[in-house]
C-alpha cells in the first residue's frame, strides 16, 4: 500500500465517522418516534427494534399539522416570491439605472447586514399591532421580506453582464421591463433558483418571529406547532419525534432533490456576508 492510498484510507473513514455523527440523531429521532411511550421510558435503546406508527396517526389526528403545513408553505411560498421579484428589481435599478443617490441607496443594503434581525422585532411586532395583522398571514410575511443578500447577489450577476446585449434590446425598442426579464433572468435562472431554494428553508425554519407574531393555533406555522405537542401530564416523546420528522420531510426532501442549488445558494451567500 502506497502512503497516497493510506491517506486516502484514513480521510474516508474520517468522512465516514463524521456522517455517522451527524446522522445520528436523526436515526435517533426516527427510532424513538416508532416506539411506545412506555417503551421509551423503560428502554431507550439505539437499535430500531419496534414498529410502532401509534405516534404518527396520534399527530396526524389530534394535532392541527395539516393547517400548519398550509401556513407554513402559503407563508414561505409568498415570501419567496416577493422577495425575488422586489430584490431582482432593486439589483437591477441599482446596477443598470443612473439616478440621484444610487450609491447610497446600495451601501444602505450593505450595511443592513450589520443590523440583527432580532433587534428588530419588538418594533416590528409594534407595527404589526398597529396594522392589524397579528395572528395573520401577513403579520408573519411582511417583516421576512427584506432579505439584501439577494439585492447583493443579483447585482453582481447583473454587473456582469455585457453592455452590449443592454444597447442591443434597447436598440430594438425594448424598455426596462423587457431587459429585466427578458434578458437579464434567462441569463441567471441557476442563481435564481439557488436564492429561491435558500430563501424558501430559511422562510420555513423561521420559528422566533411566527412564534411572537401569532398567538392563535390555527395560524401557527410548522416550528412553532411543534411546541404544542406538550400538555398537562407531561413531554410525549414518540409524538414530539414524530410531529418533528413531519415538520422536517419536505425541507430533507427539497434539500435531497435540490441539493447542488442549495450549496451553491449557501457558497454565494457565505461569500457576499464574507
Amino acid at each position: 500500500m502506497t502512503a497516497r492510498q493510506g491517506r486516502n484510507i484514513a480521510f474516508t473513514a474520517l468522512v465516514l465517522i463524521a456522517a455517522a455523527i451527524w446522522i445520528f440523531p436523526l436515526y435517533w429521532a426516527l427510532t424513538t418516534s416508532l416506539r411506545s411511550e412506555n417503551r421509551i421510558v423503560a428502554d431507550a435503546g439505539v437499535w430500531m427494534d419496534e414498529l410502532n406508527f401509534s405516534a404518527y396517526i396520534d399527530v396526524l389526528s389530534t394535532s392541527k399539522l395539516p393547517m400548519w403545513y398550509l401556513n407554513s408553505v402559503g407563508t414561505s411560498v409568498i415570501i419567496t416570491v416577493i422577495v425575488l421579484i422586489t430584490g431582482m428589481m432593486c439589483a437591477y435599478a441599482l446596477s443598470q439605472l443612473r439616478f440621484p443617490g444610487r450609491r447610497l441607496l446600495y451601501l444602505v443594503v450593505v450595511a443592513s447586514f450589520m443590523v440583527p434581525v432580532p433587534a428588530l422585532y419588538v418594533a416590528q411586532f409594534v407595527l404589526m399591532s398597529d396594522l392589524g395583522l397579528i395572528n395573520s398571514w401577513w403579520g408573519i410575511i411582511l417583516p421576512q421580506l427584506i432579505v439584501p443578500v439577494v439585492v447583493i447577489v443579483y447585482k453582481q450577476f447583473f454587473d456582469a453582464i455585457p453592455k452590449e446585449m443592454r444597447e442591443a434590446v434597447l436598440l430594438d425598442g425594448g424598455g426596462e421591463f423587457t431587459l429585466l426579464f427578458k434578458l437579464y433572468l434567462p441569463l441567471n435562472w441557476g442563481i435564481t433558483a439557488a436564492l429561491a431554494i435558500i430563501t424558501f428553508i430559511s422562510a420555513w425554519n423561521n420559528f422566533f418571529w411566527p412564534f411572537l407574531v401569532v398567538t392563535s393555533e390555527s395560524m401557527m406555522t410548522i416550528p412553532v406547532g411543534i411546541t404544542q405537542v406538550n400538555d398537562s401530564f407531561g413531554v410525549f416523546y414518540a409524538r414530539m419525534m414524530a410531529l418533528a420528522l413531519l415538520a422536517a420531510a419536505p425541507v430533507i426532501v427539497g434539500y435531497l432533490i435540490f441539493q447542488k442549488r442549495v450549496t451553491e445558494a449557501v457558497m454565494i451567500s457565505a461569500g457576499v456576508k464574507g
